[in-house]
């Protein structure tokens, strides 16, 4: 029997058959080929009802939410959480690479329940199967400026995300919704409208990083897990940004040159709020702000540029 690759080696090996792929709108949602050709497999994923959603945009504060959901499901043990790289331990659902890499779905057909998942997509292409099993679902928002400075320095790292071009022109493609799982106003006004009805936890970035104690324990409480605040005060620790960048089992430094250039753009860059300061110009930042206005009229969500 062949032995089994690592994620890394897999990755290796697929080298060639890796590329910046094209965007292909599923259902008006433009999503990487890959994903998009294998759709109809992803949309009919049934979950188990003790699986555990964790749902953002691209680079909302994504892979902190998973290691965080990680540590609390280990009562804070570290070194259970470094038993496997991220994508690893909690599989990206949509996710489909050329072979030997697996997809999502190969990663969780290997997994019992319950699993905690990943997906970028917005609540209209969430499997059905997770709001009949009504499983529990984690939403992070992160305010649209900083995200989007976030993911474009991610599609210029990411040499399997569509070529970002410049920044003047990113802007356009962000306001438009022209990037890869669409627009960024309707993902988030989706998950905020369904939010009651859906039993959905709804997180902002910015209230994560100004109190991550308060955020942890709320996600404790979600999961119905009680740890003591020794235990909440070492996770807190050992998700903070500067612990998570060194930690190779949540970097992504397990990704290899051929998808992930570090050299480009770190895969954890900063992780902070309001460095879009440092990329908007004036006249940028007002023509974004009007069209943020006409596009979120009715939201009333509460989103912030500073803390």
């Amino acid at each position: 029997m062949e032995k089994q690759l690592s994620y890394r080696e897999a990755i290796e090996k697929a080298r060639n058959a890796l590329c910046r792929f094209p965007l292909k709108n599923v259902r008006g949602v433009p999503l990487m080929e890959p994903i998009a050709q294998n759709f109809e497999a992803i949309w009919a994923f049934c979950p188990d009802p003790s699986d555990l959603l964790i749902a953002t945009y691209p680079k909302a504060g994504t892979t902190w939410t998973q290691e965080i959901v990680d540590l609390l499901l280990h009562n804070g043990d570290a070194e259970a959480c470094k038993r496997a790289p991220t994508a690893v331990r909690i599989p990206f659902l949509e996710i489909h690479s050329p072979p030997p890499i697996p997809s999502g779905l190969d990663l969780l057909g290997t997994m019992s329940p319950p699993r905690v998942i990943k997906t970028h997509l917005p609540i209209q292409l969430v499997p059905e199967g997770f709001w009949e099993n009504k499983c529990k679902v984690i939403y992070v928002a992160r305010n649209a400026k900083d995200n989007m400075v976030s993911y474009y320095h991610f599609d210029r790292m990411n040499k399997t995300q569509p070529e970002p071009g410049p920044w003047e022109g990113y802007i356009h493609k962000f306001m438009k919704g022209e990037l890869g799982w669409g627009s960024w106003y309707d993902h988030v006004k989706g998950y905020w409208e369904e939010k009651e009805k859906r039993n959905i936890l709804y997180l902002f970035f910015e209230d994560m990083k100004e109190n991550p104690e308060r955020e942890i324990k709320r996600i404790m409480k979600y999961l119905d897990l009680t740890l003591s605040d020794d235990v909440i005060s070492h996770i807190v620790e050992l998700t903070s940004f500067k612990v998570m960048k060194e930690n190779p089992m949540a970097n992504y430094t397990f990704i290899p040159k051929p998808i992930f250039d570090h050299s480009i753009s770190p895969f954890m860059r900063k992780g902070e709020v309001g460095d879009w300061v440092n990329h908007f110009s004036a006249s940028q930042s007002q023509l974004f702000d009007e069209d943020y206005e006409k596009q979120m009229k009715n939201a009333n969500i509460p989103f912030r540029t500073k803390i």
